[in-house]
């Protein structure tokens, strides 16, 4: 393996030709900056990034969807029937699962090397309840590019402990899909990473599709309590952990949320705010934004998305004092300390309303459990998540594996 490993890392730089990128100074950006926020752009385009792309930039984030968008361009077809005669000894589905990892690597090379900062890259779906696994390809991912990319890891119950353990060996980590406040204390204690999110318009997404509410201040308010909430609890840890505001929908979103620790911004929100705000950013951290919720939220528990309750409290605590050496025992600890809803155990059609319904989670399904405390919308959203990416990784395997078959 570590024979495999050489032949792929000496792959991954032959003919790694990129033009850096020339970034000016922007002061609309760089007011964004000086009240506390980071930026980065949230594309695997090149072209879109390079638009929009200034000196107060600091990184790129790619996930599945991205990188599948890229492959279906078919601008790495070549690449991939080369590739297979770096992995030729494996059997089929690990030559794909290896040429999934060697395009994820290179396409994040590419952006390091043209734009100069961090790259976020992604495990593959398969990876995400697997520690081993976890740690076998975020260990390889720091290998590649050790000064410049940071491992995204998804939020599950083995992500939890793969992302600890991976951040100890010295890996940079993003960890992904969290939807709410209680979800970031848990990996703020549990997981430390330099990074966590909240993918603020999904909540609001969540809210207008099921007709909730019109799914204003969601979002915005699990973001600032995410914010406190981090700040407070990464000061007892080894190192501080930093709060993404993910993919943002809508450019006013750039002054509401102004002083969060970092935004991911997709290309066409960022050139619309670039054109349409003043550019004169205070830190907004520590506002309440009303929420707007429907009668037929009375039992949604939407709060779930920015309260921390005590049991929550416990379990991270809990946790973060003795990590678990399991998903399962994880999942366990979290059930006999109150947050069931947190790790829920869902059965096969369960799973199959999770994988059918996209992004969003049809409210009607769920309403029951949601009440009884069995799980929660911010739990919903995640496995929506993980479900969505494990959908366009599977586009793009089978496009590797009709290419090399």
């Amino acid at each position: 393996m570590a024979d495999l490993n050489t032949r792929i890392s000496d792959f991954l730089w032959k003919n790694l030709i990129e033009k850096p990128v020339v970034a000016k100074k922007d002061p609309f950006w760089e007011s964004l900056r000086e009240a506390g926020t980071e930026l980065w752009l949230d594309t695997g385009d090149m072209d879109e990034a390079e638009a929009n792309w200034t000196d107060g930039m600091s990184a790129l984030t790619t996930n599945n969807t991205l990188l599948n968008n890229e492959i279906q361009k078919g601008i790495y077809d070549v690449f991939i029937s080369e590739a297979k005669s770096i992995v030729r000894e494996l059997p089929l589905e690990e030559k794909v699962k290896e040429i999934a990892f060697i395009l994820n690597a290179r396409h994040g090379l590419r952006l390091a090397r043209k734009f100069g900062g961090f790259v976020s890259v992604e495990l593959h779906t398969d990876t995400a309840h697997d520690i081993n696994a976890i740690l076998y390809y975020g260990k390889r991912f720091h290998e590649i590019c050790p000064d410049q990319f940071i491992v995204k890891v998804p939020y599950t119950a083995a992500g939890l402990i793969g992302a600890r353990k991976l951040k100890e060996a010295g890996v940079k980590i993003n960890f992904t899909l969290e939807f709410s406040a209680r979800q970031n204390v848990l990996v703020t204690r549990v997981a430390m990473p330099d990074y966590l999110n909240v993918f603020l318009g999904r909540v609001g997404a969540f809210m207008i599709d099921n007709k909730l509410g019109d799914g204003s201040g969601a979002g915005e308010m699990a973001v600032i309590s995410s914010q406190n909430w981090v700040t407070g609890l990464s000061a007892k840890n080894p190192w501080p952990t930093r709060l993404i505001a993910a993919s943002l929908r809508n450019h006013s979103q750039l002054e509401l949320l102004a002083g969060t620790n970092v935004f991911t911004m997709p290309p066409k929100v960022a050139s619309a705010g670039r054109s349409s705000l003043s550019g004169k950013f205070t830190s907004r951290t520590h506002e309440n934004y009303p929420v707007s919720m429907y009668e037929s939220a009375k039992d949604a528990h939407i709060e779930k998305f920015w309260n921390v309750d005590d049991n929550v409290l416990n379990l991270a605590e809990r946790l973060s004092s003795k990590l678990p050496e399991s998903g399962e025992e994880l999942i366990r600890i979290a059930h006999e300390e109150g947050c069931e809803d947190m790790f829920p155990l869902l059965g096969r059609e369960e799973k199959g309303f999770i994988a059918s319904d996209g992004k969003i989670p049809v409210y009607t399904r769920w309403e029951k459990k949601i009440k009884e405390g069995k799980i929660a919308p911010d739990t919903l959203l995640t496995l929506a998540g993980i479900a969505s990416f494990t959908a366009d990784q599977k586009m793009l395997d089978e496009r590797i594996a009709g290419i090399i078959s």
